[in-house]
């Protein structure tokens, strides 16, 4: 699959695993980097998906389109796959994902920890 950033400050934070564990510490940056060696190997976000790993969900709201991955306690990785229809055979054609960040969005607002 074809990973794409949101920005460049979040592409910066991706492509350093060194200064994103001085930002999030180094437990949360091994967590994100095993989600990110899986998005790198499936063929699809579909198959992203099916893997279940970090309990993969849809969100609405400000972030509606986007899919969030369980990183620790209340921190989520921030993926929307690019494609409008998020039916499993629309997704299964999808090839590319976008890296949005990793947030918090529980209590009615969203709280960046790399946007």
């Amino acid at each position: 699959m074809r990973i794409k950033y949101e920005n460049n400050k979040v592409q910066r934070y991706f492509g350093s695993y060194d200064l994103m564990a001085k930002k999030v510490g180094m437990e949360i940056t091994r967590a994100i980097k095993k989600h990110m060696d899986r998005l790198n190997a499936v063929e699809s976000f579909q198959s992203f998906l099916t893997l279940g790993l970090g309990k993969p969900h849809m969100l609405s709201g400000n972030l509606a389109g986007c899919y969030a991955v369980s990183v620790s306690g209340n921190m989520r990785l921030i993926l929307k796959p690019d494609s409008d229809d998020h039916s499993a055979g629309a997704l299964k054609q999808c090839k590319v994902v976008m890296v949005k960040g990793l947030g918090d969005y529980h209590g009615g607002k969203i709280d960046w920890f790399i946007p």
